[in-house]
């Protein structure tokens, strides 16, 4: 089923938000003590930029737009605390469903978590994940997302559904703005032929993932060009591309001259 629409008002507005780790690499050059970004710097830098951050960013700022509509929400995550720690938003809706809100995944809608619901199919859904079809199972860890991409390929995730303390996640949140993983990573959600499909650049290769398969780019060496190709899907500044990038390459820590 689909999300109530006191819920779907604020998914929203974030629809245009790439999920990335550039701002990370940018930020962590020129903040202090604490890198973990507030809401409203992130504002201002979205304003200034185009930037978004990585799924702590926005599941902060996605978590601070529910609090602000009136809608009971609170943090879930998985490995928190760990370089491969994952933050996301749970939504209630006035029945008290708790929808999954994964801007960091680049979901196109949240997705009903509470599999004792009468209305919980358990069935393969489309047009929640771009260029896959997805299952939602209960397990002893939590909740397991599974997907199921047109290669037939699948892979699988863990969601704990129970609140984490908002302090511990701010917490597990300060922890990943401080570890950088060598490869740079952007994805975008972007208007295809009657479906949302999921554009990806990661690690130095781009492709864009469909209902139909994955379709690589082109092959491209230059940071430059790597600007100008990214810029195009998410329209970030391109002074804050060449800039972001540039740390990953004299850092040694993806790519090639």
């Amino acid at each position: 089923m689909e999300a109530p629409a006191e819920i779907l008002s604020v998914w929203r507005q974030f629809d245009d938000f790439p999920m990335e780790t550039l701002t990370k690499a940018w930020y962590s050059q020129r903040s202090g003590e604490q890198k973990q970004r507030s809401v409203e710097l992130m504002k201002e830098q979205r304003e200034q930029y185009g930037i978004t951050g990585n799924c702590f960013d926005l599941a902060i700022w996605l978590l601070a737009a529910f609090d602000e509509a009136g809608v009971k929400a609170y943090p879930v995550g998985s490995e928190l605390g760990t370089e491969q720690a994952h933050g996301a938003i749970m939504a209630e809706d006035r029945d008290g469903r708790r929808f999954l809100c994964d801007l960091g995944d680049q979901w196109i809608q949240p997705i009903l978590m509470d599999v004792d619901r009468p209305e919980f199919t358990g069935e393969r859904l489309a047009g929640f994940f771009p260029g896959a079809e997805v299952q939602v199972q209960k397990t002893e860890e939590g909740i397991k997302v599974i997907y199921y991409r047109p290669n037939g390929k699948q892979s699988q995730q863990i969601y704990t559904i129970e609140p984490v303390d908002r302090a511990d996640f701010m917490e597990a949140a300060e922890y990943s703005q401080r570890h950088i993983h060598p490869e740079p990573l952007v994805e975008v959600r972007l208007p295809g032929e009657g479906e949302t499909v999921h554009w990806e650049f990661d690690n130095w290769t781009s492709f864009l993932s469909t209902s139909t398969g994955l379709y690589p780019d082109e092959p491209i060496e230059r940071l430059e060009d790597w600007v100008e190709r990214i810029h195009d899907k998410t329209h970030y500044d391109k002074e804050f591309l060449a800039e972001a990038l540039g740390f990953y390459r004299r850092l040694n820590l993806g790519g090639h001259e």
